[in-house]
């Protein structure tokens, strides 16, 4: 199934429709797995650029969305791939909130994931940014996540959990900071 070509809808299919919203954010080996089975090669197709046509319609954009900024966190967790496509994603964020696409959609769990590349992005302004958007578009829940993950980036400059895969060194106040529960999301 690997070498399968996934669509845009079966991709959304599968993530709003098949999976549960508890399965979007646990480290479950299992479900990982199960990404990698079924999306990797396509997933591999999104950060080489190889699908950039599917950023020009909101349904694909946000299937790619998926593909560049959520599957590769589970597809290869805690390496450097993990965030291979965050910039490609971020990109497709603001453009989703420029062409009126955000607003347009009715469900919040895919406004949601609209959203989650300004939440992983590491620089300042962008979370700045995207806090009034997770609290008109999202649930108070993600809306409280985006902001602790907003204070992280104020007070650190970056996510002291990704420094080991990115092979970044930790300061004394990130090693302490990642012993604190929660620290990691």
């Amino acid at each position: 199934m690997a070498d399968h070509q996934e669509t845009d809808a079966a991709i959304l299919q599968f993530w709003f429709d098949q999976t549960q919203p508890r399965q979007w954010f646990a480290k479950d080996q299992a479900f990982d797995a199960l990404l990698r089975e079924r999306f990797l090669a396509v997933t591999r197709q999104a950060i080489a650029g190889e699908l950039t046509a599917w950023g020009a319609a909101a349904q694909s954009a946000l299937a790619l969305v998926l593909l560049l900024d959520q599957f590769p966190r589970q597809i290869w967790r805690d390496s450097a791939m993990a965030f291979a496509g965050d910039a490609q994603a971020l990109s497709l964020s603001w453009r989703a909130v420029e062409r009126g696409w955000l607003e347009a959609e009715p469900e919040q769990g895919r406004r949601q994931f609209w959203l989650m590349p300004l939440m992983h992005s590491e620089e300042l302004a962008v979370q700045e940014a995207a806090l009034p958007l997770f609290a008109r578009f999202s649930d108070p829940r993600t809306a409280d996540f985006a902001r602790r993950h907003r204070d992280v980036i104020a007070r650190f400059g970056r996510f002291p959990h990704r420094n080991i895969a990115l092979g970044r060194v930790s300061s004394a106040e990130e090693l302490a900071f990642l012993q604190t529960p929660g620290s990691g999301f």
